[in-house]
């Protein structure tokens, strides 16, 4: 996998921060807790994924892993569990965020950066 393909993934995980942002609107979520995690969550995905387009390093991706698996739990560790659209939102994207860092950092650690500059 080369860098540009790399970055399409990074550029995913952008679509996903800005899709979790934009879910207590477009989906109507409650004011509150599964609101705001909803948007902070996305907002740290979003600066991860920034940065990892201008500057690939494997930090990211372990940041990206934590943070997708925080999606995925926090609608039970949070206790919005029981408003079904909201947790489903969580859990797709938080699972979509984790896989993606899981699929670069199996990437990374084949390929070392040198590797990957010369494509």
């Amino acid at each position: 996998m080369q860098r540009r393909e790399l970055m399409v993934i990074d550029g995913i995980n952008l679509i996903l921060a800005i899709l979790l942002v934009a879910s207590p609107w477009v989906l109507g979520f409650p004011a509150g807790p599964v609101s705001i995690n909803a948007i902070f969550a996305g907002l740290a995905i979003g600066v991860v994924a920034v940065a990892a387009l201008y500057a690939y390093a494997q930090w990211e991706e372990w940041v990206n892993l934590i943070l997708g698996l925080w999606v995925v739990v926090s609608p039970f560790v949070i206790g919005f569990a029981s408003i079904a659209l909201a947790m489903w939102t969580h859990v797709v994207i938080g699972l979509a965020v984790a896989a993606l860092a899981v699929a670069e950092l199996w990437v990374y650690t084949r390929r070392p950066p040198a590797q990957m500059a010369q494509g």
